[in-house]
């Protein structure tokens, strides 16, 4: 029987203290193999900030872990908790998670979050639900769907969303530290769903008519899933997730495929017992690139904008372990490129700004958030 030791997941992992400077100004700058960057202060005093989304003015929606959305302006300002969140279970990896505006924002005005949601004796399970964005307020917050079963315990919740041109989303959960259950597709344990953007599930989902399948279930045999993000010019889905005692993995998600966690990983036990490589059971689908030792990935986009030069289209995963930003360069499918942007401070999301300069949210229980642009 396998023995597991849990108390170094309970809780997030302590951090140093991120260097500070007052707001608008740089922090410090950072050498990087496409050039020199300045890291540029935005606003102080979050708590455990975790997930961040751009309104069309220019203003930041950004979540705390413990339960709170903010609002936070160009100038640092950062608003007292919006009005009409729902209640999550804040204690160990869960809370409020992550936030995205609806692809269709200028005509519904529709906000997204996951979150862990409270269940029955305790017990909790990620959840994404909606509400409408009106006068900086939340308005008839709706929970779409809640991952079964619900659980005890603190652990891999996920969760981040992804929009697919299709109309659809993606969204990301953990296996809650329960290992076997992400093999079974009658639960919804370490997998990613894929929804109707009203919580229905689409009728050409994979699994939809399988009897023995949960018909939400778009991949399956994840472990704790953080970092989603879309090919801007394929469309492709690609996701990074945490590995056990090593591992951490890039994956190109496909309808249907199974990745093979707990049966196969390029990591090891938590008490260094050994799972067998992906390589011996090609039945799973490998990762396109895994690192050990980890980076925690807990965030991704792909650059875009035109603000960074040398870092076009580029995969950017936020790294609490590395405590920076990992740079990695894709050519299709293979990993060409890649290096650490060291920031000395656990990072817990990177999105694009409008601007194109990239935002960092720092996990700490008084997190600023910092804006990356060229020079130094």
């Amino acid at each position: 029987m396998r023995i597991y030791l849990l108390l170094a997941l309970l809780v997030p992992a302590a951090s140093c203290q991120a260097p500070s400077a007052p707001v608008g100004e740089e922090v410090e700058a950072q050498a990087t193999e496409a050039g020199p960057v300045s890291i540029v202060n935005v606003a102080d005093g979050l708590d455990h900030p975790w997930g961040i989304a751009f309104l069309p003015d220019g203003r930041m929606l950004v979540t705390e872990r413990p339960g709170r959305l903010r609002i936070v302006s160009a100038d640092g300002t950062v608003s007292d908790p919006v009005q009409g969140t729902p209640e999550v279970v804040g204690a160990g990896q869960g809370g409020l998670l992550d936030v995205a505006l609806d692809p269709d924002f200028a005509e519904n005005s529709l906000v997204y979050l996951t979150y862990s949601a409270p269940g029955p004796d305790g017990m909790a399970a990620t959840a994404v639900g909606r509400g409408q964005w009106v006068g900086d307020q939340i308005a008839d917050f709706q929970e779409l769907w809640a991952q079964t079963p619900f659980q005890s315990g603190g652990n891999h919740f996920g969760s981040r969303i992804a929009f697919p041109a299709d109309g659809t989303m993606i969204v990301s959960t953990g296996e809650r530290f329960q290992f076997d259950p992400a093999q079974d597709l009658g639960n919804t344990l370490g997998v990613l769903v894929r929804l109707n953007r009203d919580g229905t599930v689409p009728d050409d989902n994979p699994f939809v008519g399988d009897l023995d399948a949960r018909p939400e279930i778009w991949s399956y045999g994840h472990r704790n899933v953080q970092s989603l993000a879309i090919h801007p010019e394929t469309g492709v889905l690609w996701e990074a997730e945490f590995g056990p005692k090593g591992g951490d993995e890039l994956n190109r998600i496909e309808r249907g495929v199974n990745y093979g966690w707990p049966v196969v990983s390029w990591g090891m036990n938590y008490d260094r017992s050994p799972i067998p490589d992906p390589p011996t059971r090609p039945e799973f689908r490998d990762a396109v690139t895994h690192w050990t030792p980890v980076i925690s990935p807990s965030g991704m986009t792909f650059y875009t904008g035109d603000a960074m030069p040398g870092w076009d289209g580029d995969l950017l995963i936020s790294s609490l372990s590395k405590e920076g930003i990992v740079r990695v360069t894709l050519e299709g499918d293979q990993v060409v490129g890649e290096e650490t942007i060291e920031l000395g401070v656990r990072i817990r999301d990177v999105e694009v700004g409008p601007d194109g300069f990239v935002y960092v949210l720092t996990d700490q229980s008084d997190g600023p958030v910092w804006r990356l642009e060229p020079g130094g």
